[in-house]
């Protein structure tokens, strides 16, 4: 039991906290720099998958006509397969944007690969429809691929958070870390995943996405990699969006998630092979694998095996973690209590935020394994954009 306990202890600090610190280790001792080129400015297709955003489309097309590139580089493509508002008769008042409507809703994987069908420019941008980009973003991702090896560049994700909620912090906090990961992941060699409100990648390296694809940013960007070219990181392109409204609304997107991060690692098995590309098996396994897959399963083991060691009389060093594995999830249960009201100790959402996530993860291996999450994305509410001064 001390074997298995000290074990799974090593593999919860090194998927959370020591990987991230191997990257920066290994990254400050062999930095290279990388291959820019600020000047450089080919023709760029933005995507933008739209479905029933009647209530947030025309801040999302002043955001889109007002991104920084030079005249005639850079065209727009809307799709809104489905739709049943007028999110169709707003965008046709833009002659600058091009529109893509199917009056079937089959889904985001089979909306974008409709979209890629009319994809003629050497590089393609893909955004939600409710996030906001920088206007510069476009040109500090394509900055990059005068690196013949880059097959793909990912913007960061940012969380605007105007009324300090539970859901809000959390998720914020969550990006952040998230952000960190993935720069380091991308200094060291590839990022195996990118969020999908803002990424590119070279036109002639997608691959049509199969419909029940739940996650088919992570999907896209990884089979990137599979063919053998690196997925970089670029945080000064970035996109905002919100926070959900809810906890109940922010439970619905992290069970999907959950799932699809489930169907990913079964779809994806390639990645986990060494001999294929060591580097590439070496950070999937490490920042996905780990994380999605076996911590999860650890996090209670731990505890229960914690709890034997203790009544067996093991020693102190035992005592000292069970109280702190006790106290960590009580703060999370005070911090669900509180989330619902104006809390004033925020720093209570954030084990509360990680216990959440986890319980996501066991509903989301449910739906997946018994195919009862369906890879038609169902929209989550979230709140309003304060002003607009995202970027100032």
């Amino acid at each position: 039991m001390e074997t298995v306990f000290w074990v799974a202890i090593f593999i919860l600090f090194y998927t959370y906290i020591g990987y991230g610190l191997l990257l920066l280790l290994i990254t400050a001792i062999t930095r290279k720099k990388r291959i820019i080129d600020s000047t450089y400015f080919p023709p760029v297709t933005l995507i933008v998958p739209a479905y029933n955003e009647a209530a947030f489309i025309k801040k999302k097309i002043q955001n889109t006509l007002s991104l920084e590139y030079p005249d005639g580089l850079l065209s727009f493509l809307f799709v809104t397969d489905g739709s049943t508002d007028t999110t169709d008769a707003i965008l046709n008042g833009y002659p600058q944007i091009s529109l893509l409507h199917h009056p079937l809703r089959e889904g985001k994987a089979a909306a974008i690969n409709r979209a890629m069908l009319k994809v003629s420019t050497p590089y393609v941008v893909f955004s939600d429809a409710n996030t906001l980009l920088h206007p510069q973003s476009i040109i500090k991702l394509v900055q990059h691929y005068t690196d013949e090896n880059t097959g793909g560049v990912s913007g960061e994700k940012r969380i605007a958070d105007n009324e300090h909620s539970a859901v809000g912090f959390g998720e914020r906090l969550y990006w952040q870390y998230e952000s960190l990961l993935k720069k380091a992941n991308g200094d060291f060699y590839t990022i195996v995943g990118a969020a999908g409100e803002l990424f590119s990648i070279r036109t002639k390296l997608y691959q049509p996405v199969e419909s029940t694809i739940i996650l088919d940013d992570f999907v896209i960007s990884a089979r990137v990699c599979q063919q053998g070219y690196r997925f970089l990181y670029e945080s000064e392109a970035y996109g905002i969006e919100t926070s959900s409204v809810s906890l109940g609304e922010e439970k619905k997107r992290k069970i999907r998630i959950s799932a699809g991060c489930f169907q990913s690692l079964f779809l994806l098995k390639d990645l986990l092979n060494p001999f294929r590309n060591f580097r590439v098996a070496f950070q999937y396994i490490s920042h996905r694998v780990l994380r999605w897959m076996v911590c999860p399963l650890l996090l209670p083991i731990v505890f229960v095996i914690n709890a034997g060691l203790l009544l067996s009389d093991s020693g102190w060093i035992y005592e000292v973690f069970f109280w702190a594995q006790s106290c960590f999830y009580f703060l999370a249960i005070l911090g669900g209590i509180l989330a619902g009201k104006k809390a004033v100790i925020k720093s209570l959402f954030i084990p509360y935020y990680f216990v959440f996530m986890i319980l996501s993860q066991y509903v989301g291996f449910y739906r997946f394994a018994t195919k009862k999450q369906s890879g038609i994305w169902e929209k989550v509410d979230r709140k309003s954009f304060v002003g607009d001064s995202e970027f100032q």
